[in-house]
């Protein structure tokens, strides 16, 4: 019977430039997992992590870049994973950058693109994601009043 997994964050991360875009990472060729597809930013939480936690962290190491917002989301994503026969459940959060910041990719990843919205969506394989991006567009990143309740204090984990 497979397990149940809450030990992974997915993370949307976007920038105002003027216009919105949104980050796709490809994974590196000698990735065991997924080599070459395009996603967010994904990884897991850390033993004694709250899951807002490790996405903040998720978004330094993969692209070197600081959250100046942090938000939860509506969403969770699942999935099932054959090679430990899991399910997995994934909160899903969305971060803001700084539009000047200079991605510095983890060894996880050999691209990347700044993408509008729909461009985003169509290099990303799972359907859960896809999604993500346009309800995080629709909530968070197109001002919806909803955002400031998602909103995340960064007091306590910057630096």
């Amino acid at each position: 019977m497979p397990k149940i997994n809450f030990e992974i964050v997915e993370v949307v991360l976007f920038r105002r430039r003027p216009e919105p875009e949104f980050l796709v990472l490809q994974r590196a060729d000698d990735e065991d997992i997924y080599p070459g597809l395009w996603q967010i930013i994904s990884g897991s939480i850390e033993p004694g992590e709250k899951a807002y936690e490790a996405a903040y962290r998720e978004v330094k190491e993969e692209t070197g870049l600081e959250p100046v917002a942090l938000y939860n989301t509506p969403l969770t994503n699942t999935f099932y994973f054959y090679t430990n026969d899991s399910v997995n459940v994934s909160p899903v959060f969305a971060a803001e950058v700084d539009a000047k910041g200079e991605i510095v990719l983890s060894r996880e990843h050999k691209n990347f693109k700044w993408l509008r919205k729909e461009e985003a969506a169509s290099l990303l394989v799972w359907p859960g994601q896809k999604s993500a991006i346009r309800i995080i567009n629709d909530y968070v990143v197109m001002n919806n009043p909803s955002k400031e309740f998602m909103k995340i204090s960064l007091d306590h984990l910057t630096r």
